[in-house]
Parts: C-alpha cells; sequence; structure tokens
C-alpha cells in the first residue's frame, strides 16, 4: 500500500524515488497485526509452567460454555487448593478484566506500528471569470522514518502488557492459596473447639451437681465454668472467622448465588515427608520473577526511547507536500503547475536537550528501580525460605513431639481418674493443656502451608509486595520519540 499511490499527483524523479523506497522500507518493517488470541499464548505458556493451570480469556459464548462446565466440574468434588486456584483462574472476573487490558495493549502495538496517515487537502478559487484549483497531499516524513523504531519499542511495551497479565495470574493464584489454607485451618480449629465445647459442658455441669452437694466450693465451682464460657466464646470467634474466610475465598473463586455451597475439607493437609532444599534460592528468584523481567524489558525499552530521542532532538517537524496547481484566467490557455513543499522546524531556541535529559533521567531512574529490586527480590527469596524452613520445624516439632506426648499424658490422666488416683480436677487440667496443643498444632501447619505459598511467591513473583505500577511506561513522548 504505497503512501501516495492514490493520488494523481507527479513528484520529481529523485523525490519519487526517495519517498516509495523509504514508505517500502518502512511498512515492510513496521507494521504489525492482531494476533488470534491477543498474545494470552505467552501468558498461558507462564502459567502452565511456573503454576501448573490453564488459563483462558473469555472472548466468545463458546469461551464462556467452556469455562462453565469447568467451573461445574471442579465444584463437584471437595476443593483442594489446586482445584481452588485453577477455579479461580477461570471464573475471576478481575482477572478477565485484567485480560481485556492485554487485548487494549495490543492494540496499541498495532497502532504504533502503522505509518502515519498522509493528509489531503482540496481547494478551488474563482473570480473575474477565471479559477485556480490546488491539492495537496502531505505526509510526516518523520514519523514515517522514525517508524521501524517507534515499533520495536511498542513490540517491547506489548510484551510488558503480557507480563503484567501473567503476574495478575500469579498474584489472583497466591492470594488463593493463602485464603484457602486460612480458611481450611479455621475449620479444622471450628471442629476442635466443638469437641472440647462438648467436654467444656459436661464438665461445668457436674460441677454444678457437686456444688449443689457442698463437695465443691465456690471457687472451685466458678473456674470450671468459666472455662466451659470460655470455649464457647472462643468456638463463636472461630466460626465468625471460618465464615468469613469462607467469603473471602468465594470473592477470589468468582461464585456466587447457587455455587456459595462448594465443599472445602474440614482439617488441613499433613506436612510432607521433608522440606524442600533450595541451595540456589536467590538465582531462581532472579531468573524467574515476573516483574524483574518487566522491570528489565522496561529498561530496555527506554534505553531505546533514549536513542531515539537523541537522533531526532534537533527535528521534531518534517512534513513534504505533494503540489498540483491548475489556473485559468479568461485570457489565456490553462496552466498547470507540479511541485513540492517541505516543512520542517528550525531548533533555534529549543534544540531539543530538555527532551534527552528528560529521556536520560527517566533511563537513570528505571535502572536504579531494577537495581533496588534485585536487591529486594534476593532479599525476600532468603527471607521467604528461612521462614519456610522455621515454620516446617515448628509445625513436625509439634506434630512429632508436642501432641503425641499431651496425647499420653491425657491417656494415662484418664486411667488414673478411672482408677480414683485423681481427681475430676486434674484430669480437666490435663485436657485444658491438650487442647492448647493441639490449637498450636493447627495454627503452626496453616503456618507452613501459607509460608510455602510464599516461597512459591517469593521465587515466581505475584505477592503482595509487587507493585506493577513501576513498570508501566511513564509517558508516550518517549515512545515516540517527540
Amino acid at each position: 500500500m504505497p503512501l501516495f499511490a492514490r493520488n494523481a499527483i507527479s513528484f520529481p524523479g529523485a523525490l519519487r524515488t526517495g519517498i516509495g523506497a523509504l514508505s517500502i522500507s518502512a511498512l515492510l518493517s513496521g507494521c504489525a497485526a492482531f494476533s488470534p488470541d491477543a498474545g494470552m499464548s505467552d501468558v498461558a505458556d507462564i502459567a502452565a509452567s511456573t503454576i501448573k493451570k490453564d488459563v483462558v480469556a473469555i472472548r466468545s459464548a463458546e469461551d464462556s460454555e467452556w469455562v462453565n462446565v469447568r467451573v461445574a466440574q471442579l465444584l463437584r468434588r471437595t476443593l483442594t487448593v489446586d482445584s481452588a486456584v485453577q477455579l479461580a483462574l477461570l471464573n475471576n472476573r478481575g482477572l478477565q478484566a485484567a485480560y481485556n487490558e492485554l487485548a487494549l495493549a495490543e492494540t496499541d502495538l498495532v497502532q504504533q506500528s502503522l505509518p502515519p496517515n498522509p493528509t489531503f487537502s482540496l481547494s478551488r478559487i474563482v473570480g473575474s471569470g477565471g479559477y485556480e484549483i490546488e491539492r495537496q497531499v502531505v505526509g510526516d516524513i518523520l514519523a514515517l522514518g522514525t517508524l521501524p523504531f517507534r515499533s520495536e519499542i511498542a513490540r517491547r511495551r506489548f510484551r510488558q502488557a503480557q507480563l503484567r497479565a501473567a503476574l495478575e495470574t500469579l498474584r489472583l493464584a497466591a492470594d488463593v492459596r493463602r485464603a484457602y489454607y486460612q480458611v481450611v485451618g479455621a475449620n479444622e480449629l471450628v471442629g476442635l473447639l466443638t469437641d472440647t465445647k462438648t467436654t467444656a459442658e459436661t464438665i461445668a455441669q457436674l460441677a454444678e451437681k457437686l456444688g449443689q452437694t457442698g463437695s465443691l466450693n465456690k471457687l472451685d465451682q466458678a473456674r470450671e465454668q468459666v472455662f466451659y464460657a470460655e470455649i464457647t466464646a472462643d468456638l463463636a470467634a472461630a466460626r465468625q472467622q471460618a465464615t468469613s474466610g469462607r467469603e473471602r475465598l468465594a470473592r477470589l473463586l468468582g461464585l456466587w448465588d447457587g455455587q456459595l455451597d462448594f465443599k472445602l475439607p474440614k482439617a488441613l493437609p499433613a506436612l510432607p515427608r521433608g522440606p524442600k532444599s533450595l541451595p540456589h534460592i536467590e538465582v531462581q528468584a532472579v531468573s524467574h520473577r515476573i516483574d524483574l523481567q518487566i522491570a528489565r524489558i522496561e529498561l530496555d525499552a527506554l534505553a531505546k526511547a533514549l536513542n531515539l530521542t537523541e537522533a531526532t532532538r534537533f527535528v521534531t517537524l518534517l512534513d513534504i507536500a505533494g503540489i498540483y496547481r491548475k489556473t485559468k484566467d479568461p485570457e489565456s490557455e490553462p496552466f498547470r503547475e507540479r511541485g513540492f513543499d517541505i516543512q520542517f522546524q528550525i531548533p533555534i531556541f529549543d534544540g531539543g536537550e530538555v527532551r534527552v535529559r528528560q529521556a536520560a533521567e527517566t533511563y537513570n531512574g528505571a535502572f536504579n528501580r531494577l537495581t533496588e529490586k534485585a536487591v529486594n527480590v534476593r532479599s525476600e527469596a532468603r527471607d521467604a525460605y528461612r521462614v519456610y524452613r522455621s515454620t516446617y520445624d515448628i509445625a513436625g516439632h509439634y506434630q512429632r513431639e508436642v501432641v503425641p506426648l499431651r496425647n499420653i499424658i491425657s491417656e494415662e490422666a484418664q486411667l488414673r481418674y478411672s482408677g480414683m488416683q485423681i481427681d475430676v480436677f486434674a484430669l480437666l487440667a490435663e485436657a485444658k493443656l491438650r487442647i492448647a496443643a493441639q490449637r498450636a498444632s493447627i495454627d503452626a501447619r496453616r503456618d507452613f502451608w501459607l509460608a510455602q505459598s510464599e516461597l512459591q511467591t517469593a521465587v515466581n513473583g505475584g505477592g503482595r509486595s509487587d507493585n506493577p505500577q513501576e513498570s508501566r511506561p511513564p509517558s508516550n513522548s518517549l515512545a515516540s520519540g517527540g
């Protein structure tokens, strides 16, 4: 599609050849077209390789129907953490909005890679029996000449948009994992406190009867009754926490109306046999973190924008116009003229130094932010692994040592109570300590699974500390070189 082919205007030979060569070169190197999936293939690849999950951008009735079928299949069974994450990635509308942003970013890419449209003007002046007709086609030669550079910058911006969509995917997955372990841990605590309340109620009723017979003074009677009252309050708080946690998980999963009866396990998963050994955790984090990849692409794009700004600092306007003029007056034959007109800006007052300095400082700022983020990523990875190992050791200590020993003590106390070697109050004291150990064990396992989720986030990205705004393009002026 030659830029001036539709206009019946003749240009001088050398100028016509130069414009044609420049137009063809720019068009062949710069034009981009819309992809079939609006860039989702790269997002899907990252999700598959990083968290082993499927993602889809819902853009048709067929896509919507497929997602509805998958969601229904997942909801038929008790949700595991993996199935909950998969459900959220398919059904969360906020994530779909992020994929819409990716599609919009592709429109920017296509727009930036298109050659500038020529401007056509037509004028006709009539007077004293004569007339003059003038036609012009004006093209922005500077924009055409810098098209390959601007198109390359736009491609890098689009790659950033793909990584930002992938980052939102990882962030949602991390949020779902946190919410899942929180609510399942709360469910397990509710089960423990429910059983404890039954025991405490029995003991409180026994204490009341002993008090009525005079075998138990008011102080001891109040002590047993307050234990039952405290357990009742703790159970109510745990139920409220479990209910709120379930609602948060439902929001992340995008569930509503008839889908809110989804099933969750009553207890947290058991600890793995051993912790992961990650001696190169820092290297893995620096290599895999999506937010670091976004910052690197931003730095590269700003470097190219700086080079473009330096190359065009003295010339910000360069237009060429092809002119055809036909004049006729009553006393002569029609007179035809052909020619061209060139317009450019003379850099007398503004030599482009301001734009160059702005571009340079923007680049330096991005470099410093990238360096800071790399340092922070290393630190986050080290800290996440230390927390992961310590929570595993703590939870394992409760599982192997504290809870079994408390169970042994409780069983021995029950035997001694049955043999009338200890009274009911000693038995109750041991029951309180056993319940406290079980609660601490539940909290320790929940903290371990949360720490494992944070470790995965520290390596891949998508955590709450990530800030996608850091790597968004600061403005369009640098990308355009103007």
